[in-house]
């Protein structure tokens, strides 16, 4: 198959505005420029992260009204919420997908806490649920950790790995990083690739050159579309990405591809038709 998930996470962490009806015109955007999924995390009028569902599920449901995106909730992100308050996401009944976090990793000045009974209590919500996890890992250790969750919970279904590089204080946005943590992923199970603090594409296009499945995008690791340029909208962003991606001879898939072929399950309310 030719064809790659483009994931938009078009929050930047440093937005200290959030305006659910402006997310949701540009994710709409984003979806009709390519996009199959978005990821989003649970904040607060003023950004910050939170517990409190009310903006998430206006944001949600607006985007849903009017796109078929693939709808990632976000169990992570620097704060002080309780691994219960980071799940509280799963709940939603328009979440099909979840970031499972599960390693603890330096970024930058900050340190990003995932115990090992957080990362559980995270696996066993988000299985309860019935939603697909994405596997965020920023160093080769995360990799054995999450074969060994794989094998604990008996999962029926491959992992979907996301290679996270380039934060401050974890592995670098390199290729041979990229190949060091791609070799580790069992040769059967999917991946693909953020590059945080991304300035130009070379990395996006290893990856996909190595047989990455999903490239993320968005204001939350990135505003440039290309070296020296940087996009106004998200919408920009994927735009961009999905004409890359036909250039290289790939297409982006459709969200209903998304969900075939990494086993996620459909959100019935609300859904566009």
């Amino acid at each position: 198959m030719n064809k790659i998930l483009i994931s938009v996470a078009p929050v930047s962490p440093s937005s200290t505005r959030i305006v659910p009806l402006s997310i949701a015109k540009d994710v709409i955007a984003c979806w009709k420029a390519g996009a199959s999924m978005v990821h989003l995390h649970v904040r607060d009028r003023d950004g910050a992260l939170t517990s409190d569902l009310e903006v998430f599920k206006e944001t949600v449901e607006l985007i849903r009204k009017e796109s078929d995106i693939v709808i990632e909730a976000s169990t992570g992100g620097v704060s002080n919420l309780t691994i219960q308050e980071r799940c509280a996401p799963l709940y939603d009944e328009n979440v099909e997908c979840a970031s499972l976090n599960v390693g603890s990793v330096n970024l930058g000045k900050e340190v990003y806490q995932n115990p090992i009974d957080d990362v559980r209590y995270c696996m066993q919500e988000i299985i309860k649920n019935n939603i697909t996890p994405e596997v965020e890992v920023f160093e080769i250790g995360m990799i054995h950790t999450a074969m060994q969750l794989y094998k604990e919970f008996s999962l029926p279904n491959s992992f979907l790995f996301s290679i996270v590089l380039g934060h401050e204080g974890a592995a670098p946005a390199t290729v041979k990083a990229l190949t060091a943590m791609r070799s580790f992923i069992p040769s059967h199970m999917p991946w693909g690739i953020t590059h945080a603090h991304r300035t130009d594409n070379d990395l996006i296009c290893a990856a996909i050159g190595m047989g990455a499945k999903t490239i993320r995008v968005g204001f939350e690791d990135s505003d440039y579309i290309v070296a020296g340029r940087k996009g106004k909208t998200n919408a920009s962003i994927v735009a961009y990405f999905a004409k890359l991606l036909k250039c290289m001879g790939k297409e982006p898939m459709t969200s209903n591809e998304a969900r075939q072929a990494f086993c996620i399950r459909r959100s019935d309310k609300g859904k566009a038709r």
